[in-house]
């Protein structure tokens, strides 16, 4: 089996998949297909008939029963219509949303590590263009083969059987058509395909741009901006210009296969016709025929070949949900406490909050250097631990591993005394709050995000959450309050904003875990002494783990971490590591050094 034959085999499988649960509607709506184009191949019969019998002839005998006839013919043809494009814009939005469900379901199953190397932009083009174009060839394109290829076997039906040797004179030309349909639609698709690499090229051009702008004004760029953006729409206008060319070429060639079947029409039907062999209406049949019968081979070629061009979109999605997750629960652990979607709540023990790291190692899945090695580590419950370290020396190692975007290599993480492999995952995030440095805001109102955290939340809990976090005059004094809306990505607010209802929110969710990811960078200093004073008491009783940049906020951990190169450097209390005089030390000075700086300044 040639590759080719092997892309068709998996494109149909592929698309059985899709629309199994859908056999009845496709049922329909392929019968209502072939209903109408039989009715359209049989309107030229009508035609004849009239000329033969009422013109003719000079009769109206019959008239009435012609006309319901013909007025029942197109009834059928209008309902069949109908009924056909109907069900085939349902069976498409059908479809679309079943693979759309799909994969946002297996993207909740995935762990941070499938999100870490791949863009936000190939998982959305994926999910939305392919699915459609999957979608739209289970419905329209398969019920344009269906139309389409049931009018061409009905009028070459009909012409074999009202004239055998017409019919023989032209049939030459029906299998040129469809030898020209079939060269010049894989060229086509060949430019075609280039045509949307290319948009992709431009789309990310000017996404990239647009949302760099500053940058491009800052270093005035512009010209070399705009010359590179030219370079790659000239090449968009050249595969388009091809496109062009070649349907020009192609629809020159259907003018002239067409002119040429109603040539042959004409002078071999006219010299039946004037031979007494045939009728004028007999005539008129096949005039009708050879000039409808070049474009539905045309379109059925075409439909045929996006069909078996979708091969790609097929394999894109379908590698995406064959992607396995680094983390996911055992079969034993899912019987008993169930997963995100089906919880067994009744199963679902109390967390305490008792941490532990015993002997563990860990490497990254896209790396190969090992960042902790045989490291073990007792976090007792409200107790805080604090990792510090510079920017990119792999601060959320740890943070990762305890709620189990990753797992250990070697060794295990320990909740409450047991391995937090034999609880869910969804039970370990249940009881964990997290703010980031870089907060989220969903689109909808500042309620809608809090209430995120806890769905069943009043707007008393919501206030108490704000004011805890000094956010609740800053809310109050918006002009909608609560009722303000967030914007996409929080895009309405300010950092400071969207960072104080980020932690309001991991509040308001009361976690028996905290973790804060450098959660007071975004905030002026007077609002991080308020947050901190806020730390405290929400961690009291709390097992909290803080990502420190500004170590003054971590004097009083428990337990202080330094990370270095992406592994452990020290760790105790601040005191121990500052008689220490090693990394720690050396980063608590330096920073130190570089407030009292500005202070002078």
């Amino acid at each position: 089996m040639n590759s080719r034959q092997g892309a068709e085999r998996g494109t149909l499988a592929a698309m059985l998949r899709v629309s199994r649960p859908y056999l009845k509607q496709m049922i329909i709506m392929i019968t209502a297909g072939v209903i109408c184009s039989a009715c359209d191949s049989v309107f030229p019969l009508f035609n004849r008939y009239a000329l033969d019998h009422f013109i003719a002839l000079r009769t109206l005998d019959t008239l009435v029963w012609f006309i319901l006839l013909y007025l029942g013919v197109l009834a059928v043809q209008v309902a069949g219509s109908f009924i056909s494009a109907a069900v085939c814009g349902r069976l498409e939005v059908s479809v679309n949303r079943d693979l759309r469900d799909e994969a946002f379901r297996h993207f909740r199953e995935l762990s941070l590590s499938f999100f870490n190397t791949n863009s936000v932009g190939a998982i959305h083009s994926r999910v939305m263009s392919d699915t459609s174009k999957i979608g739209e060839a289970v419905s329209w394109k398969l019920m344009d083969i269906v139309w389409n290829g049931a009018y061409i076997v009905s009028m070459l039906v009909s012409m074999a059987v009202i004239s055998p040797l017409l019919f023989a004179a032209i049939f030459g030309l029906v299998l040129i058509a469809v030898f020209l349909a079939v060269i010049f639609q894989r060229k086509l698709i060949k430019v075609n395909r280039k045509i949307r690499e290319q948009n992709s090229v431009i789309t990310g051009d000017f996404n990239q741009t647009i949302s760099g702008i500053r940058a491009v004004k800052s270093f005035a760029v512009e010209e070399k901006s705009e010359k590179a953006f030219h370079t790659d729409t000239e090449k968009m206008r050249h595969y388009s210009v091809r496109a062009g060319h070649i349907s020009a070429m192609f629809a020159a060639s259907v003018s002239l296969i067409s002119a040429a079947a109603l040539s042959v029409v004409l002078w071999q039907g006219g010299m039946l016709t004037m031979e007494g062999a045939m009728l004028i209406g007999t005539l008129s049949v096949f005039m009708s025929y050879a000039l409808g019968m070049i474009e539905p081979v045309q379109l059925t070629v075409r439909s045929v070949s996006e069909i078996i061009a979708i091969q790609a979109s097929i394999e894109r999605f379908n590698e995406l949900l064959s992607v396995k997750s680094d983390v996911s629960d055992s079969p034993e652990v899912l019987a008993k406490y169930g997963d995100v979607f089906a919880p067994r709540y009744e199963n679902w023990e109390p967390m305490n909050g008792d941490v532990k790291f015993e002997h563990v190692s860990f490497t990254y899945p896209d790396g190969d250097t090992e960042v902790l090695t045989d490291f073990s580590l007792d976090v007792p419950k409200g107790s805080m631990v604090a990792i510090v370290g510079e920017t990119g020396a792999g601060k959320s190692t740890l943070v990762n591993l305890v709620c189990r975007f990753y797992e250990p290599t070697k060794g295990r993480v320990l909740i409450d005394g047991r391995d937090i492999r034999e609880r869910s995952v969804h039970w370990l995030h249940s009881h964990i709050g997290y703010v980031l440095q870089t907060p989220h805001l969903f689109s909808g109102t500042i309620r809608d995000n809090l209430r995120y955290a806890k769905p069943e939340a009043s707007d008393d809990k919501i206030r108490a959450a704000l004011s805890a976090v000094s956010a609740l005059d800053i809310v109050e004094q918006l002009e909608l309050g609560l009722d303000t809306e967030a914007g996409e990505g929080g895009s309405s607010l300010s950092t400071g904003q969207k960072q104080l209802i980020s932690f309001a929110r991991a509040i308001l969710a009361d976690p028996d875990i905290l973790i804060l990811d450098e959660a007071t960078s975004s905030v002026d200093t007077i609002t991080e002494k308020k947050i901190q004073a806020a730390i405290k008491t929400l961690t009291d009783d709390r097992t909290s783990f803080v990502i420190a940049h500004r170590l003054s906020t971590i004097v009083g951990a428990d337990i202080i971490i330094a990370v270095l190169d992406g592994k452990i450097a020290e760790q105790g209390t601040h005191e121990q590591l500052m008689r220490k005089r090693g990394y720690y030390y050396e980063l608590y000075t330096r920073q130190h050094e570089d407030i009292d700086i500005l202070d002078k300044q």
